[in-house]
């Protein structure tokens, strides 16, 4: 019979180095947990620059009237001194903080600027009847200021007929414009005129009248646009006038 030294059983040493190894690797151990709370670290400090980025875009477009929202999140993220592309807020954030901002600090004078425009909205919307005329944009949503033009989308399939329609009612505009998406699959670039009355810019895209049966996607959230046609807009002015009268009494 043979003996064997101590330690020297066959096997014994790739069983614990095996054995060591599981446990350096294993998910869940503790060498594992200081990645993960950088990771959680990191992700925070993303979230915390999305909303100051957010924030500071609302403020732009409150105070200084720009109203493209990616603009405002550039030049925002310039004067934040924040460059990752990873740390730029979604225009559906710069929305949320634009409504919360104009809440705290701008009340009853946004208030008052919002219904003067659906006001003077709803006597355009009649005025374009004849082009089955939609409200649209931030005077709709609610985000609307002293800076903001009355968005309407007009409908016909002849898009000469609107600068005609304007000229025979001497209304002096000025021609431009815009790409819109009617859906994730087809773009167009639209006639966009541009005129003022009231005291107030008018904006009216010109769409083809088969457009009417599904609104344009929106540069905010990538969804169908809000629209709204006389009657709606009529409607939604009664239901804030009562709402007041309630919240008055």
């Amino acid at each position: 019979m043979r003996l064997r030294r101590p330690g020297s059983t066959p096997g014994l040493r790739d069983r614990f180095a095996i054995s060591r190894a599981s446990v350096t690797v294993e998910p869940g151990h503790a060498g594992t947990l200081p990645m993960h709370h950088a990771r959680q670290h990191a992700e925070t400090k993303v979230r915390e620059r999305r909303y100051r980025l957010a924030h500071e875009a609302a403020r732009l477009i409150a105070e200084s009237g720009i109203r493209d929202f990616h603009q405002a999140k550039l030049k925002a993220a310039a004067r934040l001194g924040i460059h990752d592309d990873a740390s730029l807020p979604r225009n559906s954030e710069i929305e949320e903080a634009l409504r919360e901002y104009q809440r705290l600090f701008q009340g009853e004078a946004q208030t008052s600027e919002l219904r003067r425009r659906r006001e003077a909205a709803l006597r355009a919307l009649e005025f374009f009847a004849g082009f089955d005329p939609r409200l649209v944009g931030p005077v709709l949503e609610g985000t609307a200021d002293a800076n903001s033009p009355v968005h309407l989308h007009l409908y016909t399939d002849d898009a000469e007929s609107v600068p005609r329609f304007l000229d025979d009612h001497r209304i002096p505009a000025e021609p431009r414009s815009r790409r819109i998406r009617l859906d994730r699959e087809r773009t167009i670039d639209a006639s966009v005129w541009l005129f003022s009355a009231e005291d107030l810019s008018f904006d009216l895209t010109v769409l083809p009248h088969a457009a009417l049966r599904q609104a344009p996607l929106s540069n905010i959230d990538e969804k169908p646009m809000r629209r709204a046609s006389a009657a709606q807009l009529r409607a939604l002015l009664v239901e804030e006038e009562v709402a007041g009268f309630e919240a008055s009494s």
